[in-house]
């Protein structure tokens, strides 16, 4: 491919010294972040040699890049990470969309509680995980909240709760409990958490057959089911590491220009399976599996030990993590970095026909779009508006960068009394494109507004006023509501074949902004019908409501409350006020 003369003069001025390099379109949009040992070898590579068809799409994105020299390789892994974190670049790798695995947390508090986290924030508390599912971390924590009479409130209150007076918890927030048997029952939970349930089920055993004898069948059925729950949670599969270690063991397979990386989380000897991703591939599949490991453990625990793969450079991963980094050679550890080897070649081969299907479809998708407009479409805006009878009038814009749907870029809107679909078409068009200009911002490709003639005029409308660089189009439906065609801003129609890729991608773009819509105008109506009595009475702000809901704990409490009882918490004449504003309410 022919090379800008800008990229000649930045390529010459490469040096040989590691770092980070940053690959950009013509909008300025960071497209793909790398590292280095050699930055002058590496991003030459990119423009010249021959390349596989994905890694020919990105060059031929690519009007200019930056560069950032580091001391070590070391420094330029860290530099690139903090940079896909925070650019989320398209081309490049990231760990589960940037998601974290849920842990169960049981805090040092001297009381204190268990519960569940995805944020590993204060190392003197105790973690538990990561779990295979936020599902399975959840009915653990529900069991041990249900076995034991530990605290279950992040804040203390004054009063004894609920779980008090049902005997789940010993009650610290009003009176001294027994720090010794607090301090049992930790052992006990830290046990049962680390595999080791035969104390708290010998102990329900007993209780439940203690119930019966004592014909206390309703009791003894309820001990039953929470010994059902112990198996459930506990019913892992069971692996012969004697030394009870926290061990990961990271494994990857790459072919045809994706790679497929599976991690196994091993637990005091309980195996936890998650097959990670399947991802393209625009780098060498070793830092792309380096890469991947460092970001994972930005958000989760690091274990003792971490097994790899031949080949890994584990004295940079030591480095970076702080832990023991090995690759086995015989054994139960070399036969489990085999089985997460060929668990990510399984998953690869079951994946990857249906992941390039889906790319090929997008590519064909995103270059129909750009064929029919006569120009290069890389970024679609999306409008939709909700209303019930005019009420709740809302609208909301979804954004795609290339086929796929940059979540970032959403937005919604509040709009103005309503009037008509046009109108609220008009102001959410203006209030959006006029804040574009004000603060000199790129423009979207192509703006599509899901209706037809109607819809196009009322853009047009703004775009004239506005004097805006927008290509329109709108999404033409036939009489069963589904889109049959593209109109353009003369109002011509363009025929969409339903078993074309534009079609669908069309349609997933209506569907995702009107899902968008409607999610916003609930959460509207939703909170405007769960306002309370005490959001109509003079002299009750937010403050005062809180504190009054933190008094009684539910609106039922505060109605039955006497004005003596209220005026614990409100002035007197506030109190007299919110008394009055309940009983007229009763008495109507």
């Amino acid at each position: 491919m022919a090379i800008s003369e800008l990229l000649k003069n930045k390529l010459a001025l490469l040096p040989d010294k590691p770092g980070c390099y940053i690959m950009k379109d013509k909008k300025g949009r960071i497209l793909y972040v790398g590292k280095a040992k050699v930055l002058k070898n590496r991003v030459r590579s990119y423009f010249h040699g021959v390349h596989d068809n994905k890694t020919t799409r990105l060059v031929s994105k690519i009007y200019d890049f930056e560069f950032i020299v580091t001391g070590s390789e070391k420094e330029a892994l860290l530099l690139e990470i903090n940079l896909i974190k925070k650019n989320h670049p398209p081309f490049n790798i990231m760990f589960m969309d940037d998601k974290s695995y849920p842990y169960i947390v049981m805090t040092r508090e001297k009381y204190f509680s268990v519960r569940m986290t995805r944020q590993v924030k204060n190392k003197k508390d105790e973690y538990f995980g990561p779990y295979p599912s936020a599902q399975s971390c959840f009915d653990i924590v529900k069991l041990i909240n249900r076995l034991f009479p530990v605290r279950k409130c992040k804040t203390l209150p004054k009063i004894p709760c609920l779980y008090y007076h049902m005997h789940q918890c010993l009650g610290p927030c009003f009176q001294e409990i027994d720090l010794a048997e607090n301090e049992r029952y930790r052992k006990q939970i830290r046990k049962f958490l680390q595999g080791d349930a035969k104390e708290i089920i010998d102990k329900v055993k007993a209780d439940m057959e203690k119930a019966s004898l004592n014909l206390e069948f309703e009791k003894a059925q309820e001990y039953y089911e929470i010994l059902q729950s112990i198996d459930h949670v506990m019913e892992k599969q069971t692996i012969d590491f004697k030394d009870q270690k926290v061990r990961d063991v990271f494994g990857f397979y790459a072919d045809k220009g994706y790679i497929s990386l599976q991690g196994f989380f091993i637990r005091n000897g309980k195996l936890l399976e998650r097959t990670l991703a399947i991802q393209e591939l625009y780098e060498d599949e070793m830092d792309a599996f380096i890469s991947f490991i460092v970001q994972y453990y930005q958000d989760n625990m690091v274990p003792s030990e971490i097994l790899v793969p031949q080949g890994v450079p584990v004295d940079l991963l030591e480095d970076l993590l702080q832990t023991h980094v090995r690759i086995p050679i015989r054994g139960n550890k070399k036969a489990l970095v085999d089985m997460v080897q060929k668990n990510a070649k399984e998953a690869h081969d079951q994946k990857f026909e249906l992941a390039l299907r889906r790319e090929q479809e997008l590519e064909q998708a995103n270059q129909r779009l750009s064929d029919l407009f006569h120009k290069e479409i890389h970024t679609v805006e999306i409008f939709d508006n909700s209303h019930i009878q005019g009420a709740f009038n809302v609208s909301a814009l979804v954004v795609y960068e290339d086929g796929k749907p940059d979540k970032s870029q959403y937005r919604h809107y509040k709009l103005d009394t309503y009037r008509s679909d046009v109108d609220s078409m008009k102001e959410v068009l203006y209030r959006r494109y006029f804040r574009l200009l004000s603060e000199d911002r790129e423009f979207p490709d192509l703006l599509l507004v899901d209706g037809g003639r109607q819809q196009i005029e009322a853009a047009k409308e703004i775009k004239e006023a506005l004097d805006l660089p927008l290509t329109i189009a709108g999404l033409v439906k036939d009489d069963k509501h589904t889109t049959r065609a593209l109109m353009d801003e003369s109002l011509q129609e363009m025929p969409l074949d339903k078993k074309e890729p534009l079609f669908f991608l069309l349609t997933r773009m209506q569907d995702e902004v009107h899902r968008y819509v409607i999610t916003y105008h609930r959460k509207l109506r939703g909170k405007a019908m769960t306002r309370s009595a005490l959001d109509t009475i003079e002299g009750v702000g937010p403050k005062r409501k809180k504190e009054l809901l933190k008094r009684f704990k539910s609106m039922k409490q505060i109605r039955q409350a006497s004005v003596e009882q209220l005026e614990e918490v409100l002035p007197k004449a506030v109190a007299k006020s919110v008394y009055e504003a309940f009983h007229s309410v009763n008495d109507s």
